[in-house]
């Protein structure tokens, strides 16, 4: 006789999370956030793991800073098409990084610290920040192998196919100094396991980490589709970051009223704020 087993076959929700932000405005090094989340490697499983910093470029902070990763020299070449016909460069770089026993197989990463041409909002009438989105979502979808990964203004993710500790000291992130921090080391369970589609993701200084995964990521998709945004990543945190910045930048929600809609509450905490939650019944 075989015994009842009362556990789940599968991991649903592992994943580990880190973050913290210095109230006032103190940078200090990324070693404050691998740290953490080393100590919980047992949440994840090597299959991605990724960082964001916040003040992390202050030499730079008013030009948004693309990060990118290429699969090949084409893809480069494409995306660097794009990117010139579309914004100023006022500095291109290799992402710096070191050989780390734990990250295998890199792709090409580059950082481009970038402006928008006035001029051209002016002809367009656009926002300067629908414009960033457009030209992100104009190289995500557009281009074989080549993938912006962080566009915002003095902030960078940095994220790759290993334990988060491995991609912290990939990126040599001790090397830059943060007021903001968050962490994630990936344990997926529905798409696979890749550079793009480690935590946390993007747009402008819009950053999501996430544990667990949303059952109503085909419909949100198709509903981000009809606001111009292209989900290209393979993964349901894509979404919630581009909803973030629909629901927000766009929509000019308050984050509470973003977030019931993202999460909403049970009824049992409806019931038991007495009223105070009638906005989660609409």
């Amino acid at each position: 006789m075989r015994p009842t087993r009362s556990w789940f076959e599968k991991d649903i929700s592992g994943c580990s999370l880190v973050g913290f932000i210095h109230e006032d405005g103190k940078r200090v090094s990324g070693e404050a956030i691998i740290q953490p989340i080393a100590l919980m490697n047992e949440r994840s499983n090597g299959l991605g793991g990724g960082f964001v910093g916040y003040g992390i470029y202050p030499e730079m902070k008013d030009l948004y800073a693309f990060h990118l990763m290429y699969e090949d020299a084409l893809g480069k070449d494409e995306a660097e098409q794009i990117i010139n016909e579309s914004l100023f460069i006022e500095l291109q770089e290799e992402i710096p990084t070191r050989k780390t026993d734990g990250i295998h197989h890199p792709p090409l990463l580059m950082r481009y610290f970038v402006r928008v041409d006035e001029n051209r909002l002016s002809e367009l009438e656009i926002s300067e920040e629908d414009y960033i989105v457009e030209t992100v979502m104009k190289i995500n979808s557009r281009i074989k192998g080549a993938y912006v990964f962080s566009s915002g203004k003095n902030m960078g993710a940095f994220k790759a196919v290993g334990f988060p500790d491995d991609v912290g000291k990939f990126y040599r992130l001790e090397e830059y100094q943060g007021h903001t921090w968050m962490a994630h080391g990936r344990f997926p369970t529905n798409t696979p396991g890749w550079w793009g589609g480690a935590h946390p993701f993007t747009l402008l200084d819009f950053a999501v980490v996430h544990n667990g995964e949303i059952s109503s990521y085909g419909i949100n998709k198709r509903y981000l589709e009809m606001f111009g945004y292209q989900c290209t990543l393979m993964t349901d945190t894509e979404v919630m970051a581009y909803l973030f910045d629909l629901l927000l930048r766009k929509h000019r929600l308050p984050i509470d009223v973003a977030c019931m809609a993202l999460a909403a509450p049970t009824w049992e905490e409806i019931d038991h704020y007495d009223g105070k939650m009638e906005l989660a019944k609409a």
